[in-house]
């Protein structure tokens, strides 16, 4: 296969405990990736949007 691997269409989901978990995971995530801020929302206390070094989506959030 030539070139790099697209991901598109997709993302992985990954529900957690607790704040401080979500943090940490995020942080894992984003280093050297592009990220949004993970913050609170409506639907969790953490939300983070997130594509790893590998151009591979994440979503991390701790489930209410």
């Amino acid at each position: 296969m030539p070139g790099p691997a697209s991901f598109q269409g997709f993302a992985l989901s990954l529900t957690v405990s607790n704040d401080a978990e979500a943090e940490r995971i995020y942080a894992a995530l984003a280093d050297g990736a592009r990220s949004d801020a993970v913050g609170k929302t409506f639907f969790s206390s953490r939300f983070g949007m997130v594509a790893d070094s590998f151009g591979v989506p994440w979503m991390v959030y701790v489930a209410p």
